[in-house]
């Protein structure tokens, strides 16, 4: 959907498991043997403003990284964290930006985002850096375009804006397209959790489709509350296995402090 901006919604309770989740994987990727081509299909702007008016007007930040900087984060966040605070609330990394000061020198990246004012915004702010690609068009056709050079690990994040119920229809559509694409390819989906349990079939179909990674944290919702979301999802194809147990437990100590907070 072109009308969705991730700068109203950045450092969300959503925003704090994905990022976290997605941080761990890409340390355990930077370490390894492979040199790595990262690629997203849905990119936003790459880094937030915490403070300026965009994230200021719904102030969703305030009940996720910002609570999670002042209060006693569990302790499997603490490597994100660090790299939180360096940043400052000016300049919240978003998964682009996440991505890029986790990776090597040898890595690769290739961006997509269709959102005319977000892509300017991601070239300006990420475009800079050698290692990267931007691309202003559709992310899901653009990435099964792509493969790996010669001995490269492929990480593929999908977390598009699940405005409409057709947005969930697309990525269950293309998710099967991109695990036969890259065989031997990380995906990683982010997967948001609905009060009224719209995305229940799709997490069944991630299941059959061999996701070892899922982990879902929920936040009490009060009945007056008009969100639609209640939680929070992390769905990982051929993650290693202790990063993916890793994951799923920060899930589960995230979803105690929510519930603590409450």
């Amino acid at each position: 959907m072109l009308s969705y901006q991730h700068g109203f919604h950045a450092g969300n309770r959503a925003d704090v498991l994905k990022h976290a989740v997605l941080d761990l994987v890409l340390r355990g990727v930077a370490n390894g043997p492979r040199p790595v081509l990262y690629v997203e299909t849905h990119s936003g702007r790459g880094r937030y403003d915490l403070t300026g008016p965009q994230a200021r007007k719904g102030g969703e930040a305030d009940s996720g990284i910002l609570a999670l900087l002042k209060g006693d984060a569990p302790p499997g966040f603490g490597d994100w964290l660090s790299l939180v605070r360096e940043r400052t609330e000016k300049d919240y990394p978003g998964s682009p930006a996440l991505a890029l000061a986790r990776l090597p020198a040898s890595a690769r990246a290739i961006l997509f985002e269709r959102h005319p004012a977000e892509f300017k915004a991601l070239t300006d702010n990420i475009g800079g850096d050698p290692r990267v690609l931007v691309r202003e068009t559709d992310g899901y056709a653009g990435a099964l375009k792509l493969a790996p050079r010669g001995h490269e690990q492929i990480v593929v994040l999908s977390d598009p804006s699940y405005e409409t119920r057709r947005d969930i229809e697309a990525l269950a559509l293309w998710t099967p397209k991109a695990l036969k694409r890259w065989p031997t390819g990380m995906v990683l989906l982010w997967l948001p959790l609905f009060r009224d349990g719209r995305e229940s079939e799709f997490g069944e179909l991630l299941a059959e489709l061999g996701a070892n990674l899922i982990a879902g944290a929920r936040w009490p919702v009060k009945p007056s509350e008009t969100s639609s979301l209640e939680g929070t999802a992390m769905v990982g194809f051929r993650v290693p296995e202790p990063v993916a147990r890793a994951s799923q437990a920060m899930a589960r100590d995230l979803e105690a402090l929510w519930a603590k907070q409450a």
